[in-house]
């Protein structure tokens, strides 16, 4: 055996309390050193300079955020809505500030005025007569300070107003809303004096009292849709130019069918408002750039309304054949779409190859799509003496009407292009995918000379449907709504898009039908301005839900997946009918109202407007990035209408609108 190896040293482990191993700090970081002296010249530098840009940026975050909180403390948010609750006023909107000459337009005011967002001083203004306070209080008034203006609504660069004290001394001002956005002075909906840069005078809180409504000149209500009309369309030229849809946050533009259809839809529009160099830059593109010639598919419905009817209406108003030349061109490439073997069209046409076809996922095409086509396709037939188009459009009436499925003159949704019939039934609304099929009928009948009377029946019929089946009332406040029906069980609910229907009630009743007519659309249209009035913001939602029993004093309740608005017009569009035959001036003041909450929370200061993502958040109201071209086509150009003292500028007894708002004339032959 060997012997036991002698070692000449002693073996010693350390160890720290609680087991945790020994680290050697003086060699960990020779060890850091080492490998930063191992790296080249030039990853050093590149790590020496973010870390100070990092820096830079931390001092200059805690200065903005430092600020930001010290205005807070300034006054107390109980200090405000006590006051507001006291008075009984509300924060006076942005925009009502600069107080204009007498006989100055909106259109003096220059562009590049926009308020600066500071610490708050906030003038109050009396809630205007006209408007009904809702049931359900809105909730209290939050200070608004630079974090809470949603980045959208500002730029850079802005300038504020300049208030001069009694020393003569100016301070910079901005005026905060507590609905939570900010309006660029140069479109502000209430000026009382002239704006000339930074020389502005502000309207104390005395001042502000005697503001109302009803003191705006409807001239300053014309010219401040004309201002919205010209701000929308730098917006589209500047980002979107011949492009279908302008997406202003982003500042780029959305293709759907690659037409230009802003840009067509709002033809008719520039030349109502008297914008003739728009116009003129506009018809120049359509002359020179707008070409059918493309391998695309378009919807047939869509592209009817806004391309086949704007054309149409345009050549109407100006006289200039270019516009009935294009009009030809896309009407006789959507006419494949007829092609089926009932003769129902197709929802989708390739108007460059001349094939159509329905959606991928059915055969079944909406009765609206189907139905709310005739009134272009049989003015194209009456001025291009070719019967093809409105023998096309006619026999799918023909074919509604003699359909079973009907309830009390109510269409269900769906029909199906390969039989002819009605799919899916039971399900009544007059709402999406059917809303267009009742407002057709009352316009063709006057199209025609009020000769065809199987119109007028299905018409009237399907009102009588309406009050008999889909009619009801809220618990709260009696206010009158259109559900809609589904295996024989109400759903009270109701889309914006009905909201047409008071307009339609009043245009028969004008036209010699049923009185209750006309007391039933002034039930509908107080409706629909509450629909407005009981959101935050100001505007309406996509869809409402109307309470039926007493919900905590509410009568309209909206889902979050409801809580959208796109700009759209039916509301306005009734007004301006209502306020034409009844020259009541309170629904002017209701479209005023929603003209300025438009302005206060959907309109970006690049150029446009953008549909929002929930009309019940004033200070966040999600921006969707998005102007859909029916802004321009019929909700501006009904703004104007409405606020128009001129009864014969498209009057109502020589032309009818079609559901894109495109003015076309009565038959001249049948009158």
């Amino acid at each position: 055996m060997y012997s036991p190896q002698k070692k000449d040293f002693v073996s010693l482990t350390v160890r720290e309390q609680h087991n945790r191993g020994y680290t050697n700090g003086k060699h960990r970081r020779q060890s850091c050193w080492r490998k930063w002296k191992q790296l080249s010249r030039l990853q050093r530098s590149l790590i020496l300079f973010l870390l100070a840009f990092l820096f830079i940026c931390g001092i200059l975050s805690y200065s903005s955020l430092t600020e930001q909180w010290r205005g807070i403390s300034d006054r107390s948010l109980k200090e405000d809505w006590d006051e507001v609750d006291n008075r009984g006023l509300r924060p006076i909107p942005p925009g009502l500030i600069p107080k204009l000459s007498a006989g100055v337009g909106i259109q003096d005011v220059p562009s590049d005025v926009i308020p600066e967002v500071q610490r708050p001083s906030i003038p109050l203004l009396p809630k205007p007569p006209s408007m009904r306070k809702p049931p359900s209080k809105r909730g209290p008034p939050a200070l608004q300070k630079r974090m809470n203006v949603s980045d959208w609504q500002l730029k850079d660069g802005e300038e504020g107003l300049i208030k001069t004290d009694e020393d003569g001394a100016k301070e910079a001002i901005t005026v905060i809303s507590w609905r939570g956005a900010m309006i660029e002075a140069e479109q502000g909906t209430e000026l009382q004096s002239t704006v000339r840069g930074k020389d502005a005078t502000v309207v104390d809180a005395e001042e502000a009292a005697d503001l109302k409504t009803g003191t705006v000149k409807p001239v300053d209500r014309v010219e401040a849709v004309q201002e919205a009309f010209r701000h929308a369309w730098k917006g589209y030229k500047a980002f979107a130019w011949g492009h279908d849809e302008l997406k202003p946050l982003s500042k780029t533009h959305g293709e759907w069918f690659g037409l230009g259809l802003t840009l067509i839809d709002a033809l008719d529009t520039m030349w109502i408002l008297g914008l003739k160099d728009e116009f003129a830059e506009a018809r120049k593109w359509v002359e020179t750039e707008l070409s059918f010639s493309k391998n695309v598919d378009v919807n047939l419905f869509e592209s009817t309304i806004r391309i086949l009817g704007g054309l149409l209406s345009t050549y109407h108003l100006s006289g200039d054949t270019l516009f009935l030349d294009k009009a030809k061109d896309i009407g006789l490439r959507l006419m494949p779409a007829f092609k089926t073997p009932s003769k129902i069209p197709y929802s989708d046409v390739n108007i460059g190859k001349g094939t159509a076809h329905p959606p991928r996922w059915t055969t079944d095409s909406t009765v609206a799509e189907v139905t709310s086509i005739q009134l272009e396709f049989r003015e194209l037939s009456r001025l291009t003496q070719d019967p093809q188009y409105q023998n096309a459009v006619e026999e799918v009436t023909k074919q509604v009407h003699r359909l079973e499925g009907k309830r009390d003159g109510l269409v269900p949704m769906f029909i199906n292009t390969n039989s002819g019939k009605f799919t899916r039934r039971g399900a009544f609304t007059l709402g999406a995918r059917a809303d267009s099929y009742y407002e057709y009928l009352l316009k063709q009948w006057l199209q025609g000379g009020k000769k065809e009377t199987e119109l007028l029946e299905d018409y009237v019929q399907a009102i009588e449907g309406v009050k008999k089946n889909l009619l009801k009332q809220t618990s709260t406040s009696k206010l009158t709504f259109v559900g809609e029906l589904s295996n024989g069980r109400l759903n009270p609910k109701m889309d914006h898009l009905v909201c047409f229907l008071p307009g339609t009630l009043a245009l028969g009743a004008h036209n010699g039908l049923p009185a209750d007519h006309m007391e039933l659309a002034i039930q509908l249209i107080e409706t629909c301005h509450q629909m407005y009035v009981q959101m935050e913001t100001g505007l309406s939602p996509e869809i409402a839900h109307f309470n039926l029993q007493n919900h905590n004093g509410r009568d309209i309740d909206v889902k979050p997946a409801d809580r959208h608005n796109l700009l759209r017009p039916e509301t306005v569009e009734s007004l301006f009918y209502m306020y034409r035959f009844t020259k009541d001036s309170k629904y002017r003041d209701w479209g005023w109202e929603i003209l300025q909450s438009f302005n206060k929370h959907t309109r970006v200061p690049s150029g446009g407007y953008t549909s929002i993502g929930n009309v019940r958040d004033p200070l966040n109201p999600a921006p969707r990035d998005k102007m859909e071209s029916f802004f321009l086509s019929e909700t501006l150009k009904y703004f104007f209408l409405l606020f128009s003292d001129d009864t014969e500028l498209i009057s109502l007894d020589k032309y009818v609108f079609n559901t894109e708002a495109h003015p076309l004339p009565i038959w001249p032959s049948a009158s």
